[in-house]
């Protein structure tokens, strides 16, 4: 193996990083983007608990933020739940756009390896047919052993690039689809909550008398 690798050249060199970076970034993701760690199934049926039996407090309300994504996303709109619709939609909102950035990191550097590894396949195949024929230009065409080398070195290097380019893209589709149903997911269950917290608090809303109309006597 190690003598494959030597002789695709100093372009094998990056290509092994990129293949260690694959591996890296695809067992983090795997790890981190499980679905009972970014989205527990029944977190938002808790918490409707804890506001309907009146237990929801500060503590709970940190605990809450720091589990989950969905709970970060939750206890975002929770905190102005009391308030406007729109300051709390903007609250979830926001705190959302950071969370499915974090849900994101590293894809766009394992897209980046899923890009780039082809290319400097082709570039070791270009080099190493530059070496072919600037062994020829010295050499001439009577050794076979003469070409060996450069031909080694284009054939190893196009298979190598080729190679992490299929096992970067393979899981950077997968773990973007992985995200975006994360994220759909965590939106459904976001307004389903926030959707009953506020028919809930205006259920309770005390409902205002209607003002007595003035009515005039006839007079007899």
């Amino acid at each position: 193996m190690f003598e494959i690798i030597k002789s695709g050249g100093w372009l094998m060199a990056p290509l092994i990083l990129c293949s260690i970076a694959v591996v890296a970034i695809v067992t983090e993701r795997l790890w981190t983007l499980q679905t009972r760690r970014v989205a527990p199934e029944h977190l938002a049926a808790q918490v409707w608990n804890w506001l309907k039996n009146g237990e929801l407090d500060d503590d709970r309300l940190e605990a809450l933020r720091a589990g989950s994504p969905l709970g970060r996303i939750l206890a975002a709109g929770l905190e102005y739940r009391h308030a406007q619709r729109e300051v709390m939609n903007e609250a979830i909102e926001d705190t959302g756009r950071h969370v499915v950035h974090e849900l994101g990191r590293y894809l766009n550097a394992l897209g980046t390896v899923y890009s780039i590894a082809p290319l400097l396949g082709l570039l070791g195949t270009v080099l190493g047919i530059i070496h072919v024929f600037a062994r020829i230009s010295t050499a001439g065409l009577g050794n076979p052993e003469v070409l060996s080398g450069g031909i080694s070195q284009a054939l190893i290097a196009t298979v190598a690039g080729l190679t992490v380019a299929i096992i970067a893209y393979i899981p950077y589709r997968y773990l973007r689809g992985k995200v975006d149903d994360l994220v759909v997911r965590m939106e459904r269950e976001t307004m389903r909550l926030m959707n009953a917290v506020r028919e809930a608090d205006h259920a309770q809303e005390p409902e205002h008398p209607a003002k007595p109309r003035k009515v005039r006597e006839a007079r007899a």
